[in-house]
């Protein structure tokens, strides 16, 4: 039989119309989009067509769109292009960031730079109540993932971006698992700076974009020559970049509702074969991200027995893959121990089918009944 894929918040596959969108400018037009000569004005031209069309997804204008390698290197930049030699005013984040993020602030508090890591309830929010106890106008950014990547959880950031601003502060928000899945307009968030990656929804692994609201100030991520507006030195991956397409955004509310019928099957069938688990995050999920922790059981163990059926989930974030320990996620919301380990992360996309997300439920109970 074929494999089931369903880890689908690790990366997605490449959409057909975005591989045919970029072979072009990967063979015949292939001229270098910054060189004035006749060759490089297609490249240029559809440089240019792509920022805005991605900028149309977000609400935001051609000219805050900076293209990146992805999600990693746009929070890095985002964590870390605000500061200023002196400046030592404090950074705000949560506790269940990605790693770009967390790993970001502790680089950039071992120079000098104070944080403060932001507590979440049990559903994996960050509250406006929250945020408001811990801000004050000594506050220089707030960053706050729109969704997370291991339980789905959607934050609050309008009312969070309100209170940063409200002190002077600018918000981040790390919407990698968000762009392309959920409604996003930058202008009613209020957000100053957002991150995403192509290949989260259905785009080609290795280009994202940080939107940048005109007029903040920020550090140039690299040095060198005038691209991005002379913000990100370097070559633009121009074929990658056309490849980043607004399919997803354009068919938003179709796929979500296939996704959420898929979670109710998959949820549905161990709920009725008796399965004892929790499942983890608030209402406001992203659609298709399931993160359920079952009682006495060994996440490590289903994915590597589900893989040898093959399946393909997670125990987690798929930047943890080596690492087996209960994720900092799991840790922060409370999961009770005899359920923490048993933790797994089961994403759909937009190709899974129903009976997919059956096979998947049953195969889980396969084995739990097994105790193999």
């Amino acid at each position: 039989s074929s494999m089931i894929y369903a880890d689908n918040a690790a990366t997605t596959k490449l959409d057909k119309d975005a591989l045919e969108a970029m072979i072009p400018w990967l063979q015949d037009e292939y001229g270098n989009a910054s060189q004035p000569y006749s060759f490089s004005r297609k490249p240029k031209k559809a440089l240019a067509e792509a920022r805005a069309l991605i900028a149309s997804c977000i609400g935001a204008q051609p000219e805050e769109i900076f293209f990146t390698s992805g999600g990693t290197e746009s929070d890095n930049w985002a964590i870390k292009g605000l500061l200023q030699y002196g400046d030592f005013r404090d950074t705000i984040t949560s506790q269940i960031e990605h790693h770009a993020i967390l790993q970001a602030c502790q680089a950039i508090e071992r120079l000098g730079y104070p944080v403060t890591y932001l507590p979440v309830n049990q559903q994996g929010g960050v509250t406006s109540e929250a945020l408001s106890r811990i801000i004050t106008d000594n506050t220089k950014l707030v960053s706050v993932m729109m969704a997370n990547n291991e339980i789905g959880t959607v934050e609050p950031i309008e009312e969070l971006a309100r209170i940063a601003h409200a002190h002077g502060a600018l918000i981040h928000t790390d919407a990698v698992q968000a762009v392309g899945h959920i409604p996003i307009d930058v202008n009613a968030l209020g957000v100053d700076l957002l991150s995403a990656s192509a290949h989260k929804f259905n785009g080609p692994k290795g280009i994202g974009f940080l939107y940048i609201r005109r007029g903040t100030s920020i550090h140039p991520f690299a040095d060198g020559g005038a691209q991005e507006f002379g913000m990100r030195a370097g070559t633009e991956n121009v074929a990658a970049i056309v490849g980043a397409l607004k399919k997803n955004c354009d068919h938003m509310v179709e796929i979500g509702a296939r996704l959420h019928k898929l979670e109710q099957v998959f949820l549905g069938t161990l709920q009725q074969a008796g399965i004892d688990f929790v499942r983890n995050g608030s209402e406001n999920r992203v659609p298709g991200n399931i993160s359920i922790s079952i009682r006495g059981a060994s996440g490590e163990m289903l994915l590597h027995r589900l893989d040898l059926k093959g399946i393909a989930i997670s125990t987690g974030s798929a930047c943890d893959s080596v690492n087996p320990q209960v994720s900092h996620v799991i840790q922060a919301i409370g999961v009770p121990n005899e359920y923490a380990e048993g933790t797994i992360r089961v994403s759909f996309g937009r190709d899974n089918q129903v009976e997919e997300a059956r096979d998947v439920a049953n195969a889980i109970i396969c084995i739990l009944n097994s105790k193999l």
